[in-house]
């Protein structure tokens, strides 16, 4: 019998899970892993930037803001079939998802946009799921882009509220719970996480998963990013973060969000071997791999997919099927 799907968790509980032993919380997670998902399949990602760089945003994290100098080259929307032969590319590697990101401040209904639909549909004609990140979307875009097949769409609260205007001042936090929002009056699935390492205490940490616990239903895509220290950002010279702190996060977010895959997102490159089967074990059933050791940019590296593929094979996974829902292991 399947443990419950709460969305009325305190802060005090999550608190109170978070003051575990590392141990304990990852057996706990790891036990609930295996109630809602196969815990020997995993998610393979490749994530394209379609519309690189000259972003108005000031997001202090990002090697894409053109008010930093990052060495990133803005450059326009790509052509539909060089997108369409990197997602080809991306399917024979075992890639189930590709993820298709833009970097805009929000969406205009233009032709730019009328190209992304068109992208959007020949990519699920190749049986793949796609999801979009291109920033703020009004209720009719996301109605568009439903029309168009989209299966899920990114929209990251980053961080908690109180922390959020310390790394970007350009958009509030509730513009992004907006845009939440006008997805989810569609049938488009939500992808919703944030990123550690920005200078944010636990209480922070805290926050925003209770943020995203609390969310009825909760997103079906969580992301834990690792923060990439891009030179030029105002976060550049920011310490790395702990193993364990990474590992705490994702066991956190399986137990509070049993049923959602949890992303272990962008910094998955700078983890061990060891490092990225703990996190596999705490909960994490998704990775991003790439063809040219990139996510969106130069600036944030990512494993390749043949490193990937032997990874999973090594831990005795193997990539999920698109459109499969997650199947339990047991009962």
């Amino acid at each position: 019998m399947l443990d419950p799907i709460r969305h009325d968790w305190t802060p005090q509980e999550i608190r109170g899970l978070w003051g575990q032993g590392l141990l304990d919380l990852v057996f706990q997670a790891a036990s609930v892993h295996r109630q809602f998902h196969d815990p020997a399949q995993m998610q393979v990602c490749k994530l394209i930037s379609i519309k690189t760089g000259a972003c108005p945003e000031d997001c202090a994290y990002c090697a894409q803001s053109s008010r930093y100098s990052t060495g990133v080259e803005p450059t326009g929307v790509m052509r539909r079939d060089e997108v369409l032969n990197l997602a080809a590319a991306a399917k024979k590697c075992g890639v189930s998802r590709v993820c298709l990101g833009a970097a805009w401040r929000s969406v205009k209904d233009n032709q730019q946009f009328q190209s992304v639909l068109d992208m959007v549909r020949d990519i699920t004609d190749m049986g793949l799921e796609v999801c979009c990140t291109l920033g703020m979307l009004t209720e009719d875009q996301a109605k568009r882009l439903e029309a168009a097949g989209l299966y899920a769409y990114n929209h990251n609260i980053d961080t908690s509220q109180r922390f959020y205007p310390t790394i970007i001042t350009t958009r509030k936090y509730a513009d992004r719970l907006d845009t939440l929002r006008h997805i989810r009056k569609t049938s488009v699935t939500v992808c919703c996480g944030g990123i550690i390492g920005m200078g944010e205490s636990a209480e922070d940490r805290i926050a925003m998963l209770h943020t995203l616990a609390t969310m009825n239903p909760h997103p079906e895509s969580v992301p834990i990013n690792i923060l990439a220290q891009v030179p030029g950002t105002p976060l550049a010279d920011q310490p790395d973060v702990p193993i364990w702190e990474t590992v705490r996060m994702i066991a956190l977010a399986r137990l509070l969000m049993p049923a959602s895959v949890v992303r272990l997102s962008a910094g998955r490159a700078k983890l061990s071997v060891g490092d990225q089967a703990l996190c596999f074990l705490a909960g994490a059933n998704s990775i991003f791999s790439s063809d040219n050791g990139q996510m969106l940019t130069c600036a944030v590296p990512s494993p390749q997919y043949d490193a990937d593929l032997a990874l999973l094979d090594l831990l005795g996974l193997k990539p999920r099927q698109p459109f499969a829902e997650p199947v339990p292991a047991i009962s």
